[in-house]
């Protein structure tokens, strides 16, 4: 996974995994407010853990794997 710091807006840098999990979706570097907002409206995704556990971003993922 690399630097995690690297991968989260400067406000949520230093925080324990258990708070990153349960942080505003917005939290991820290069996720707008106005994205979270689309993706909490399309897939009622709210913190970063729903997004990790989302079963259709899963099975994406799995299908990608898959397929390289």
């Amino acid at each position: 996974m690399g630097d995690l710091a690297s991968k989260l807006d400067k406000a949520y840098e230093g925080k324990s995994v258990a708070d990153l999990a349960d942080a505003p979706v917005a939290a991820l570097q290069g996720v707008s407010d106005s994205d979270a907002e689309h993706l909490n409206s399309a897939f009622g995704i709210k913190t970063v853990r729903d997004l990790g556990t989302n079963k259709y971003f899963l099975w994406a993922q799995s299908i990608a794997k898959l397929a390289e």
